[in-house]
């Protein structure tokens, strides 16, 4: 039976973002598709890197004066901005899904000739999986120059031809956090959000050099569109319980449940404060499902294409893709 992903997200729940209108900034509550203006409440000077200063404060402002909101602004109707401006640090978990790695360890042996039957390959991924289970998550550095809104054109820069799509669930930080517990590290996030790793997959490896280009394949501008909100977590009573669903042209690609991740969102932004000093605005993302262009048939991104992209409470992404420019 699949999970009531309903009853992971509270009934009450907002999100907050960074909207623009009439050359004017400001922090939105979204609720049901309708965006909120906060000003009236926090101050015309309010931020959501302001807020995270005293962040927990600012949502119960929020969740009291919610009740008597009548009137919005329709989303379509803003400019949507990446929530946290500007945007911090970037920490990224890789491969920390469990049918996503079983799927890259069986294509790649697959690939390069191996000749066990399915069954047996299977079942060595399944045992790799196990294996990764019990080490550190894999983690590598994202730029904030990449980042863009959740309805920002994704642009398909060359070089490279085969982009694409990786919708991962992050969290944002909301205190600076060094060498901090699995458990500790709730007390440090303000809440979750979407972002999509877009990544450039004939250009992460040279032929010269026997290592992975992370800037060429994932952090030229527009790779991570982010948004639309952030989710305070105090809405959110399990995380595992969210789903993330990523659509191409109305296909369905990717389609899982966190639930299915390796290590957690908590193991995540332990290993990441082990590795680096976090700040208050960081984004740690913990990886993406099973069901990038490789498992349908390597049907890459190409202009034109539009990715709708949704995890349970954070809203709806709607990007589309565009050549680079000449």
């Amino acid at each position: 039976m699949t999970p009531n992903v309903t009853t992971a997200v509270a009934p009450e729940a907002f999100g907050l973002g960074t909207f623009a209108a009439s050359g004017q900034t400001f922090v939105g509550m979204l609720r049901d598709g309708v965006v909120h203006d906060t000003r009236p409440v926090l101050g015309r000077d309010a931020t959501i890197r302001s807020l995270l200063q005293d962040w927990d404060a600012a949502i119960d402002t929020l969740i009291e004066v919610a009740p008597s909101l009548t009137s919005g602004i329709s989303l379509e109707a803003l400019e949507v901005l990446p929530p946290v401006q500007p945007a911090g640090q970037i920490l990224c978990a890789g491969a920390n899904y469990r049918v996503h790695v079983e799927q890259i360890v069986q294509s790649t042996l697959r690939n390069a000739g191996d000749p066990r039957s399915d069954e047996e390959l299977h079942a060595f991924a399944l045992e790799t999986v196990e294996r990764q289970a019990q080490t550190d998550p894999f983690m590598f550095v994202g730029l904030p120059s990449a980042v863009s809104g959740a309805h920002d054109d994704v642009i398909l820069w060359t070089p490279g031809e085969q982009h694409d799509w990786e919708l991962e669930l992050g969290v944002i930080l909301k205190t600076a956090a060094h060498r901090i517990s699995p458990e500790e590290s709730f007390d440090n996030i303000a809440g979750y959000v979407m972002s999509n790793d877009i990544t450039v997959r004939d250009v992460m490896s040279r032929s010269n050099v026997p290592l992975t280009d992370f800037v060429t394949s994932k952090n030229r501008p527009t790779y991570f569109p982010t948004g639309p909100v952030i989710l305070p977590s105090r809405f959110v009573s399990d995380y595992r319980r969210l789903r993330i669903t990523l659509k191409v042209n109305g296909e369905t690609m990717q389609d899982e449940l966190v639930a299915d991740i390796i290590h957690g969102v908590e193991k995540c932004v332990s290993y990441a404060s082990h590795s680096a000093r976090l700040s208050a605005g960081d984004m740690i993302l913990t990886g993406s499902p099973a069901g990038n262009a490789g498992k349908h048939g390597n049907r890459w991104l190409r202009p034109g294409d539009v990715m709708e992209a949704s995890i349970t409470g954070l809203g709806t992404q709607v990007t589309r893709c565009v050549a680079p420019p000449q």
